[in-house]
């Protein structure tokens, strides 16, 4: 692993642009100071080093001296003393050495500073000739042009001589060019420190910055940590590191310097710790350690009370003493440790038998009853306690009040933790089911519910079948299967499996043979094999069992089953979409009547899906929102249908044109991929630096959900194009078909997406190749190469559009109606297609296969295709912006190739308006290149000159760009083959280009050739 001084600089922009905007003044004759303060590790020193770097390399002359940590016997002025030696010795340029020697002999008092103990008799008369003498040797250091930054490390240590030079340089502060930066621990600057009131008197002056760094936020450490670690850390190991660190970056990079695994406290960070926490009395290292058994946070009075059953302390005064030197900060009732790795780091100093007992305090205590008759703590403190004190009946009881408690207020993360403890304490308590109420597949059910509720499906199918497995009876198993299948099908790759489904069905239907009629479980079983039969395409089937498990749910009110049999019905009768909606509300009101979140959650999702995929989407995106926000009431916002959710949001807003990026923070590991792949839309959009690293970044989770391989692969095929690897491109989309044809199906509608987009790179492959004058002699080998990989290009472009016509008619949707979107994606594809046929038949060599009326097909499907694309956002009300922006790009270029330069300005005019309104950077720029390549009159775009080459260089140019050789050039303009090699030479100079094909392919970037 990299150490964080060989990384670039993370963050801290803000921070960076201000000091240099200090050294700007201090060079204008502005001289200041700066405060920097922060915790220990946050970043203090990596900081001020990048700032003095980049101030050196500005002009500025940079000197870092430190305070150090001599105890009570410390070396007055110690970092003036270093800094003077340093600006002697030519720190500053040999001009300030010769300044700085002058003026230390023409004065005793800084010549005295330099010798050891030199100064420690001074009166009063020569501190002040000394105070004076550092000042103005600090001024004769810094000039106009080159100012003097002096950075004063560590502060925190400064002795009684060296705050009172600091309050004497910014007193008397006036035209120097001069500015210091001084640092300090602000977790060490407690209300007693002598530093503090120093910092208070300074910042009260005008010329005086301060700078509080605070540690990384989410977005800022995964930064850090994927730089020292090379690659993006996983999500679980991510988690780990910010929970601990807090964003620190020094404890950031010592826990994984110490590796995933390791529980325990790196040695470094350890000493780091315990040396702070040693310097306080031992009494109050007592209590802190108290403290530290019941987590990062604790309520005073429960502290109180536990140390009092562990001793004779006085409690008052140690917390006292704790919260002045800032280990612990006061939060309303509770007592906070300022870091979390404190807690950790007294806790793990305690013996184990000392965790155990006071533990055992702690458990004593809270459960007491209070005032009011209640125990004084929470299930959940109970739980902790009594089992890490050993007491493990009373731990599995309070597991299992704390499950339903967690239940209650719709926390299932917690609920699922504490009924795993319940399951992990079972063998160990002979008594569990007497104590529990219930027997353990019961337990183990309500454990992979809470899962499934939690958002993590994984970990619901192996709990339940778990509960499953444990038992014997066969009505009890049969009533089970329906539960098991539920859970299977919130995995996201399940039904990919072949087989899996139909073993499903099988099961289900062996089930139906054993369970009595009217019971809820059978019930619910024909309600499952109404979803299974459905996705399996046997839609006889599945309306059958949708319709038995309705009605019977009906007479026996049981809404539940009632709630799935409908929003499966509602699928299966997506043709009619205000039957499927009607259907789709009432299985709403009757999961919620039934409490059975889950099964709300599926028909919120499916009546949002439903407008959505009938373009009728300003109902859907409102349906969304709602849905949403029942999902936070309902504690499950990452639920697999809250996700299912998530992404059609995010694609609604893409569809809207709105590129904003969304926050990452609070994403689930379990959830993280798939919400990545569905912003890369987004990002791609925007044109986001590392978007290309990101599409890569999701390759491994591929298997893992076909959704990740379509959103985030599709979007990278996108990506690549715009980056200008367009072979790429296509071999992706082909990769990513090949995939997801073998999961899903092989006429998944996507396809028709992916071809498109495949198409597009092939064209604007042909395109660059036409552009860089890629033919070759006539009959030449490279001839022969360009004219055969044209061929194949058309060949691929054919093909792919084939594909997506195929998929069109064979792959419609459950309904048999192609959307609106699809719809345009197939119109999009036709026009890329036409683009590719058009581009090759015009370039140099090729085969022309299409070149003639090529510029007028392809212009009229890119007007097809923006109408298409319009005609889509008028059903939409806010329709698919981004792509409508696009076509009109293209229809703009097809347009120029046809002669029509007055429509082809509207369209591009229209489309850089929309791009540059969106913020979708590299769509706005290849308008910009268009106008300027084809001379076109848009707002902001300067039109392309002949300033930069001569007429007579512009022709020869444009020939060279056909593939001419100097002779033929020269025939073609009359004249001398060594007159056009002069020409060919200067054009090159002028465009800084080391060859004719670079020179064509930076003056088509320029806009200096004609489309």
């Amino acid at each position: 692993m990299r150490r964080s001084t060989t990384i670039p600089l993370v963050s801290r922009q803000e921070q960076v642009a201000s000091l240099l905007l200090a050294v700007g003044r201090a060079s204008a004759g502005r001289p200041g100071f700066a405060l920097v303060g922060g915790d220990a590790g946050v970043g203090k020193t990596r900081l001020i080093s990048h700032v003095a770097e980049a101030a050196e390399q500005a002009g500025a002359s940079a000197v870092v001296v430190h305070c150090v940590d001599l105890g009570q016997v410390g070396i007055p002025y110690l970092p003036f003393t270093e800094a003077l030696t340093q600006l002697q010795a030519g720190a500053a340029g040999p001009e300030a050495a010769a300044r700085v020697t002058e003026l230390v002999a023409e004065r005793p008092a800084l010549w005295r500073l330099l010798e050891p103990g030199g100064t420690g008799d001074a009166d009063h008369d020569e501190r002040l000739q000394l105070f004076e003498g550092i000042g103005r040797s600090l001024a004769l250091s810094g000039v106009p042009e080159r100012p003097l930054v002096l950075v004063i490390e560590d502060a925190h240590w400064a002795d009684a001589s060296t705050r009172d030079v600091l309050r004497f340089l910014a007193a008397r502060a006036r035209s120097e060019n001069v500015l210091i930066v001084v640092t300090y621990r602000s977790d060490d600057v407690d209300r007693r420190h002598p530093l503090r009131p120093l910092l208070a008197e300074l910042s009260r002056l005008e010329h005086v910055e301060r700078i509080d760094l605070q540690p990384f936020n989410e977005d800022e450490l995964r930064e850090f940590t994927t730089a020292l670690a090379g690659r993006p850390l996983a999500p679980a190991g991510f988690a780990e590191v910010l929970d601990r660190s807090e964003g620190n970056a020094f404890f950031a990079e010592e826990l994984l310097d110490a590796g995933p695994d390791s529980a325990s406290l790196p040695w470094t960070l350890t000493e780091v710790l315990r040396t702070r926490l040693e310097r306080l009395d031992p009494e109050v290292q007592q209590v802190l350690r108290i403290a530290s058994v019941a987590g990062r946070r604790v309520r005073e009075e429960l502290l109180r009370a536990a140390a009092a059953r562990w001793g004779k302390l006085d409690v008052d005064a140690a917390l006292r003493e704790a919260v002045t030197a800032q280990v612990l900060v006061v939060s309303g009732a509770h007592l906070e440790f300022r870091h979390a790795l404190l807690a950790e780091a007294l806790y793990a100093d305690l013996l184990p038998g000392e965790r155990s007992a006071v533990h055992r305090a702690y458990l004593a205590v809270i459960e007491q009853d209070g005032p009011d008759g209640m125990p004084i703590g929470s299930a959940a403190e109970r739980a902790h306690h009594a089992f890490e004190g050993h007491d493990l009946p009373a731990a599995l009881s309070a597991s299992r009040d704390a499950a339903l408690q967690a239940r209650q207020l719709l926390a299932p993360e917690e609920e699922l933790r504490h009924w795993e403890q319940v399951l992990a304490l079972w063998e160990s308590v002979p008594d569990a089911e007497e104590r529990i109420g219930r027997d353990r597949v019961d337990v183990a059910l309500s454990a992979g519910e809470a899962a499934a509720r939690a958002g993590d499906p994984m970990r619901a199918v192996k709990l339940t079948q778990r509960a499953v497995d444990g038992v014997d009876d066969p009505v009890r198993r049969a009533g089970l299967q329906h539960v098991l299948v539920h859970r299977y099908l919130d995995l996201p790759d399940w039904d990919e499996v072949p087989g899996r489904l139909e073993a499903a069905v099988a099961e289900l239907r062996a089930a139906l043979e054993i369970l009595p009629e009217r019971s809820p479980e059978r019930i619910w079983t024909n309600a499952l094999l109404a979803r299974v039969t459905m996705i399996i395409d046997l839609d006889d089937d599945a309306r059958g069992h949708a319709a038995c498990a309705i009605d019977e749910a009906r007479k026996i009110g049981q809404s539940g089953a009632l709630a799935d049999a409908l929003s499966t019905l509602a699928v299966l009768d997506v043709a009619d979409p205000d039957r499927a909606a009607a259907l789709l509300d009432e299985a709403r009101t009757a999961a919620a009547d039934a409490g059975d979140v889950l099964t709300e959650m599926r028909a919120l999702y499916n009546a949002a899906a439903n407008r959505f995929y009938a373009g009728d989407l300003a109902p859907a995106e409102q349906r969304v929102g709602q849905a949403l926000a029942r999902a936070e009431e309902l504690g499950l916002a990452w639920s697999t249908y809250t996700v299912n959710l998530r992404i059609l949001q995010e694609i609604m807003l893409y569809f809207r044109g709105d590129l904003t990026p969304r926050p990452t923070e609070g994403v689930p590991a379990t959830s993280k991929q798939v919400m990545d792949a569905s912003r890369m839309y987004a990002a791609v959009a925007r044109g986001d630096d590392d978007v290309i690293a990101r599409g890569e970044a999701l390759f491994d989770h591929w298997r893992s959900d076909g959704m990740i391989a379509l959103l985030g692969g599709g979007c990278l095929v996108d990506a690549l194009t715009w980056a200008g690897r367009y072979d790429d491109a296509a071999a992706l989309a082909e990769r990513i078909t090949t995939h997801l044809g073998e999961v899903w199906s092989e006429l998944f509608l996507a396809r028709i997406w992916l071809s498109s987009l495949a198409i597009a790179a092939l064209a604007d492959a042909a395109e660059a190749d036409r552009s860089a004058g890629r033919a070759g002699a006539p009959g030449s080998a490279a001839a022969t190469a360009v004219v055969a990989r044209a061929a194949e290009r058309l060949d691929r472009g054919d093909s792919l559009l084939a594909t997506a016509r195929e998929t069109a008619q064979r792959g419609r949707p459950r309904g048999g109606v192609l959307g609106p979107e699809g719809q345009a994606w197939l119109q999009r594809a036709a026009a890329e297609n036409a683009r590719l046929h058009a581009v090759v038949g015009h370039a140099p060599g090729a085969a022309g296969a299409y070149s003639e009326g090529g510029e007028s097909v392809s212009g009229e499907l890119w007007r097809e295709a923006a109408a298409s694309w319009q005609d889509t956002v008028n059903a939409f009300d806010f329709g698919y912006r981004y792509e409508v922006a696009r076509s009109r790009y293209r229809w703009a270029e097809a347009l120029l190739g046809a002669g029509e330069r007055e429509a082809a300005e509207v369209e591009a005019a229209e489309a850089l308006s929309e791009a540059e309104d969106m913020g979708a950077r590299p769509l706005a720029d290849a308008v910009r290149a268009l106008a300027r390549r084809a001379r076109l009159d848009l707002p902001g775009v300067r039109r392309a000159t002949a300033s930069t080459l001569t007429e007579r260089e512009e022709e020869v140019l444009g020939l060279v760009a056909q593939g001419l050789s100097n002779r033929q050039i020269g025939e073609r303009l009359f004249i001398s083959t060594k007159t056009v090699s002069v020409h060919v030479s200067n054009l090159l100079a002028k465009l800084g280009a080391s060859g004719r094909a670079e020179a064509v392919s930076l003056a088509h970037q320029r806009g200096l050739l004609e489309v």
